[in-house]
């Protein structure tokens, strides 16, 4: 709050001053500059501006550690890859050495849309992300979930494209019977 704050009164200062001579609209000098970086001002608010630290040298670090990537692997706005990376995360963590950290971060860091259609089989992984040994347990814990508990037809050939809409119940000859529910 302290440097929303101090943002505001510098903003201010500065409109207040070019509101006074109007002919140095955008001649500001650097140490008055509106967009002046802050420390920890976006970075605390944006996970994927700098990577995290681990610190696993006393409890109270490893605790928080922990509970930061508990959090990040279950509030990630798509609801699949919270509950898949979040129950695997939950289950897996406290086992984890600094490597298996290390890895579970990298698989955390990337986007939503390819991560899920990596762990879901629909397109291949890059070789980076294939070879990281989270991102294997996951895919393959998620592929044997696939396995299990879907029927066959409800799902999309390898490599392509796994969503389906309301369109999947079509009337005619060579269409299914039933659609994707």
């Amino acid at each position: 709050m302290a440097s929303l704050r101090r943002a505001l009164i510098s903003a201010h200062r500065i409109l207040k001053s070019t509101a006074s001579s109007p002919n140095r609209i955008h001649n500001f000098p650097q140490s008055q500059s509106l967009f002046r970086p802050q420390y920890g001002w976006v970075s605390r608010f944006s996970t994927s501006s700098q990577s995290m630290d681990i610190d696993l040298s006393n409890e109270e670090s490893k605790r928080r550690l922990i509970n930061r990537l508990l959090y990040r692997s279950k509030q990630r706005g798509f609801l699949e890859l919270d509950l898949v990376l979040g129950k695997w995360v939950e289950e897996h963590i406290y086992s984890m050495d600094e490597n298996g950290i290390k890895s579970l971060v990298d698989v955390l860091e990337l986007e939503n849309p390819d991560l899920w259609k990596w762990l879901t089989g629909q397109e291949q992984a890059p070789e980076p992300v294939n070879g990281n040994p989270v991102f294997i347990a996951v895919h393959k814990k998620v592929m044997s979930n696939l396995d299990n508990h879907s029927s066959p037809e409800t799902r999309a050939v390898a490599g392509q494209p796994w969503v389906r809409g309301w369109d999947d119940f079509k009337k005619g000859r060579d269409s299914p019977i039933t659609g994707n529910q």
